[in-house]
């Protein structure tokens, strides 16, 4: 009978056992109300007068030893609760514009990201939560100064989703985060669907932080990112590419180099136009690339990587100037076809070209000679540093294919 009756007791003990992971899921459980939670953050250059600013909440000046670098202006973008709207037509009534009644946007300073957002912490009753980080604009100023604390921070936070964005802004990233966009009533979200649609329209390359991230580390390839600039209507404009060398923003790019880029690589969609002109006349044809191919192939030359780019593109004619004068035949057609093969060769090499005065292999170059030619990699390479000095000096050949598939159709 006792031994029936300690059966019993280990059978609910074991039951009980069994049940106490279930009914201690919440015990760590924060209310959101009692978050503050971040949709962006903003990243600027402080001026002399910051050292005055900041508050002795980290260290007391003078007694305990802060790093030596420049202070940084840290803007955090935090959604008011009960404000954000969940979905078409709720937010209380509010139109596109009504950035300033959805967010709260605090400037604080330090010397370092982590030293500013805990003088953030030290005015705000709820806790700081990146969980629904959007976008981190960094000024250009910054960025050329070297976004190494950056990365070292937001990489140790595992709240911060790697499909969030990181842009370089033209002048401060400040009055960024503190636009009120018309068509969007939370700005961060107007931010990161720029992006988002830019890809998906064929604009720019699919560069969230984490393919920035994985960029930065690789010994054969440098970082990019987009570079912005806020236009008059609060709008904000995709203004070119803006590479790395390291940590270091070392140059940017124009608009329309962003398609020469992507050319290169062989992303898809393609969504760039370009102008072609007829022979010596002043009539031209305005061409929409629609899809793209690309290989590239490594040889050692004379003791130094030699790359063969091979592109493929295939294009929409669009537009015509002049109607009366201009008429499409198979002959035009393929001049035109030849004639936009020998600018986008040259446009490429001018591109290809910038970044090696720079010594920024943004292509992912280096990647081709460690995995093809593992051995002169081993033995003459070695490291970034030394393939950053060894890109300047390479050889690169550009050849370019170009269909036009399409002409469109127009009664008559």
């Amino acid at each position: 009978m006792k031994i029936k009756q300690w059966i019993n007791q280990a059978k609910l003990a074991a039951a009980i056992m069994l049940m106490l992971p279930f009914l201690v899921g919440c015990w760590d459980r924060l209310e959101i109300e009692e978050r503050a939670v971040v949709l962006g953050i903003s990243v600027d250059a402080a001026g002399p007068e910051a050292e005055k600013q900041e508050r002795e909440v980290s260290h007391i000046r003078g007694k305990f030893p802060v790093p030596k670098k420049e202070m940084i202006r840290v803007a955090a973008q935090i959604g008011l609760p009960g404000r954000i709207p969940l979905g078409p037509g709720e937010g209380g009534g509010q139109t596109g514009g009504g950035g300033q009644n959805t967010v709260w946007v605090i400037e604080v300073v330090g010397h370092s990201i982590d030293d500013a957002l805990m003088n953030l912490q030290q005015q705000i009753s709820g806790r700081l939560f990146f969980g629904h980080l959007r976008v981190i604009v960094v000024s250009e100023e910054v960025a050329k100064r070297g976004m190494e604390n950056l990365n070292d921070f937001f990489r140790r936070n595992s709240e911060v989703r790697r499909m969030a964005w990181i842009m370089i802004s033209k002048g401060k990233a400040e009055p960024i985060m503190k636009a009120a966009p018309k068509l969007e009533r939370v700005p961060s979200l107007y931010l990161m669907s720029t992006l988002d649609e830019a890809v998906r329209m064929g604009k720019f390359p699919a560069d969230y932080i984490g393919l920035f991230w994985s960029d930065s580390s690789k010994k054969g390839k440098e970082a990019y990112l987009p570079y912005i600039a806020l236009m008059k209507e609060q709008n904000v404009e995709l203004a070119g590419i803006a590479y790395f060398k390291g940590d270091k923003m070392v140059g940017v790019t124009k608009p329309f180099e962003i398609a020469a880029y992507m050319a290169i690589k062989g992303m898809n969609p393609a969504g760039y136009r370009s102008f072609v002109r007829i022979d010596d006349t002043q009539n031209v044809v305005n061409l929409y690339a629609t899809y793209r191919r690309s290989k590239i192939n490594v040889a050692i030359k004379d003791g130094r990587p030699h790359f063969v780019v091979k592109a493929f593109i295939e294009v929409n004619l669009e537009e015509k100037s002049n109607e009366r004068d201009t008429f499409i035949t198979p002959a035009l057609i393929e001049k035109l076809e030849r004639q936009d093969e020998q600018a986008a060769t040259k446009f490429y090499k001018s591109l290809i070209a910038k970044t090696q005065e720079k010594g920024s292999d943004i292509f992912g170059f280096g990647e081709y000679v460690r995995g093809k030619e593992p051995r002169f990699w081993n033995q003459q390479v070695k490291s970034k540093e030394r393939w950053q000095e060894m890109y300047k000096d390479s050889t690169v050949d550009v050849q370019v294919n170009i269909e036009i598939r399409r002409v469109g159709m127009k009664a008559r």
